[in-house]
């Protein structure tokens, strides 16, 4: 007779019963910010209390999320904590950027991501895909998260800049896990809101690191310039083509050009690179669900050649990719700060408070979801996913400020898993023992080593 496995729970850290004192508190966030929160939190549709560096609000019901993120975004800022950690290193990319800045930088990029042109990078996703998983012919052990990051970074490499970013691969890997090691912490300093010009000391040993990617980015720029002048028709017409062409007196300065490449570069792919790993690793403690995703992809992969039709295709891979987001959203927190107080329903939200739209608790709401620490890919099923409100899940935030590459990583997400799994089978060793730690995004603690062996 058939039954039902038990669904998997992965590692998460265990609502807390009690409070934090505050010089613990300091030291949770500055370690690990996803192992602050109670109980309380995983239950209510709000929380309004006054901590460290003023009055915390942390919104978890829909309707209050729709409010701040849509209904009344104009109230809304960037929150100064947030901005602290991610503009030394941002600056004024599109992630940090407000006002008539956002407004540029936006509107430069939206091109690039209309859906014709994110179909058009479908080619270059699978090609740099098959290229890279050539490295997994012979099996053995290897660190997927690791690995993911490099996966990304050619992809990003090879869509967005046709392949000519300045620098090394490699390096790039290890330099991006010492950025995030270094500047993407909040320091105690950033919780007690202390003026910018006080040095954060957690910080200093980044500054290297942050030297390494702006050197990149100038050089970058430095070669497509030097290619535009030298042979303009033949010169690609990518992201970074399109950034160049928007600096002027009515566009981009040249700081603003090179702040969204970084942005792109640096962030723009550990996002997905960090939702490819969770999943591998779920569907490896869950070899039901791999079974299914396993014959979704055979079968799909067998009568159609064109991967610009796979995503709609793969239900079974889409759900288990968004199901591994929904767990382990690779933006954790979206920190919003009122610029005048207001009330929405009985909850007042004072001005400058730090109003915290939270995907790790939301997506693991006791009153928003069945069994929510469960891995459960059929929540996103057809059928089942259109039930799901808009703002109880929010791996790509929502609102004006919605990721403007979620179409580019939903596609390229699909297409890697696709030949991922239809070649190599993952499983978990005595070694896997992830843990999700916020550092920017959510990432495996200790990596995600695990065995690879070949299908075919």
């Amino acid at each position: 007779m058939d039954t039902q496995p038990v669904p998997f729970v992965p590692p998460a850290p265990k609502p807390r019963t009690t409070p934090p004192s505050t010089l613990e508190m300091m030291r949770i966030v500055y370690r690990n910010p996803l192992e602050l929160w109670g109980e309380h939190t995983y239950n209510e549709p709000w929380i309004s209390a006054n901590g460290v560096g003023g009055h915390l609000i942390v919104a978890n019901d829909p309707g209050l999320i729709r409010h701040v993120l849509i209904d009344n975004a104009k109230n809304y800022k960037m929150a100064t904590v947030r901005q602290m950690i991610l503009r030394p290193i941002l600056r004024d990319g599109l992630l940090t950027a407000e006002g008539e800045v956002w407004k540029r930088s936006r509107k430069a990029m939206a091109p690039v991501f209309t859906p014709r042109h994110i179909f058009g990078f479908a080619e270059p996703m699978l090609r740099r895909t098959m290229q890279f998983v050539a490295r997994y012919d012979e099996g053995g052990m290897t660190d997927v998260a690791h690995d993911m990051t490099l996966l990304t970074y050619d992809i990003l490499a090879e869509t967005l800049f046709s392949g000519e970013i300045a620098g090394e691969p490699g390096s790039f890997a290890q330099e991006i896990d010492r950025l995030f090691e270094t500047m993407g912490r909040v320091d105690p300093l950033d919780l007690l809101r202390a003026p910018e010009w006080l040095p954060r000391l957690t910080r200093i040993r980044g500054r290297k690191t942050m030297a390494y990617f702006r050197k990149i980015v100038t050089d970058t720029v430095k070669m497509r310039e030097e290619r535009l002048k030298r042979d303009p028709d033949t010169a690609p017409q990518d992201f970074l083509t399109l950034l160049l062409r928007a600096e002027g007196p009515d566009g981009l300065t040249r700081a603003e050009v090179e702040d969204n490449i970084i942005t792109f570069i640096g962030a723009g792919h550990e996002t997905t690179a960090r939702a490819l790993g969770w999943t591998i690793y779920c569907l490896a403690e869950a070899p039901w669900e791999r079974e299914k995703v396993e014959r979704e992809i055979e079968a799909v992969l067998a009568r159609e050649p064109d991967p610009t039709k796979w995503l709609d295709a793969m239900p079974f891979t889409r759900a288990a990719f968004e199901e591994a987001l929904r767990l382990y959203p690779p933006a954790p927190s979206i920190n919003r700060e009122p610029i005048e107080t207001e009330t929405w329903n009985d909850l007042v939200l004072p001005k400058r408070a730090a109003v915290l739209v939270m995907p790790w608790v939301v997506h693991r709401h006791r009153k928003l979801w069945d069994m929510p620490d469960a891995f459960m890919p059929e929540r996103f099923h057809p059928g089942n996913r259109e039930k799901i409100d808009r703002f109880q899940y929010l791996p790509f935030g929502a609102g004006p400020r919605i990721c403007i590459g979620a179409s580019f990583a939903m596609q390229e997400a699909i297409i890697a898993l696709a030949i991922m799994l239809s070649r190599f089978r993952f499983d978990v060793t005595a070694q896997t023992k992830p843990w999700p730690v916020q550092k920017l995004t959510t990432q495996p603690q200790g990596g995600l080593p695990m065995q690879v062996t070949p299908r075919v």
